[in-house]
């Protein structure tokens, strides 16, 4: 098992979150009904083959990547295959996992993706911060989702992201008393995070039964938005993003929060390339250190991924 900085990371281990989530304590205080919460304190995250490991893998259908929009620019076409096969050959529940992105997205209908936002920190959170956080979270993700729009049955011209669940510590930490989001207070994991519900979360909940879940399917979350003081670098998988508090909030204003962006990526099932290069491609976003932004290729490596998951949504 790999820390923090390893490839692959869509999973937290989910023996460690399933011990947070039931260790977890503190008392939840909600806006409507219910909210949104994430995981457990991923401290160690595995490639999605580990999560079941005594399963068969499943092989997608011998047609499942067809596709006539398939037509990247030429330069790109070795590398891409050389990407996929590195896929293919490495992850080794790539089609029977079952919680990228992609799933997500289309479970909710195509359309939308929740999210709560874990605040670690002791730092103030004004309304209008708050505001700033989810707008940017709204214009980050739409520089992986809008290069997806009209890509091989991609179902959305757009898709939106909701915040529906703050969690902190205390609740003097948000400085608002409007209701537009659940809070969540006190609440925390094993790792002594602030989570929100789990009950209400799609880590735990991959089936889509939210009937624990007090605000019900409409207030589950997606993923979680982690904000951590002190925190290096990133993390990201199918539980959502975690990055530095301080590093989050001082680049509020850039055009591109790029280890956000590179954290995404990991959601959506693209791998981390630290040791090895695509021929001819040396600097793109999933390679860490080579771009500060969604690159041609990165973009194409994610048309890859969803033209190969697409068969499981019988578009």
């Amino acid at each position: 098992m790999s820390p923090l900085k390893s490839a692959r990371r869509w999973r937290a281990t989910l023996v460690t979150a399933v011990a947070a989530a039931t260790l977890g304590v503190g008392t939840a205080l909600t806006a409507p009904a219910t909210a949104a919460g994430p995981p457990a304190a991923q401290t160690a995250v595995v490639a999605p083959q580990e999560s079941d490991a005594t399963a068969a893998a499943p092989q997608a259908p011998a047609d499942a990547a067809t596709t006539a929009d398939w037509n990247p620019p030429a330069h790109l076409v070795q590398p891409l295959d050389e990407v996929w096969r590195h896929v293919e050959q490495t992850y080794g529940n790539l089609y029977g996992f079952r919680n990228y992105g992609w799933d997500q997205l289309m479970a909710n209908g195509g359309g939308y993706l929740n999210y709560c936002v874990r605040w670690e920190s002791g730092a103030p959170v004004s309304a209008q911060l708050r505001d700033q956080v989810h707008r940017v979270l709204q214009e980050q993700s739409d520089k992986w989702y809008d290069r997806m729009r009209g890509f091989d049955g991609f179902p959305q011209a757009r898709v939106q992201i909701n915040v529906v669940g703050w969690a902190t510590a205390n609740r003097s930490t948000f400085q608002w008393d409007d209701d537009s989001v659940d809070l969540y207070i006190g609440n925390l994991d094993g790792a002594g995070a602030p989570q929100c519900a789990p009950e209400c979360g799609r880590f735990f909940n991959q089936d889509g039964n939210y009937t624990r879940c007090p605000g019900g399917a409409a207030r589950h979350y997606d993923q979680s938005l982690w904000l951590t003081d002190g925190f290096g670098g990133g993390a990201g998988g199918d539980w959502g993003q975690r990055i530095g508090r301080e590093y989050f909030v001082g680049a509020l204003n850039q055009p591109d929060i790029h280890i956000l962006l590179h954290e995404i990526g990991h959601t959506l099932g693209l791998d981390d390339f630290y040791d090895w290069t695509p021929t001819g491609v040396p600097n793109f976003l999933m390679k860490a250190g080579t771009a500060t932004q969604v690159t041609e290729f990165d973009v194409w490596m994610a048309r890859d991924f969803w033209r190969h998951m697409k068969y499981r949504y019988d578009l």
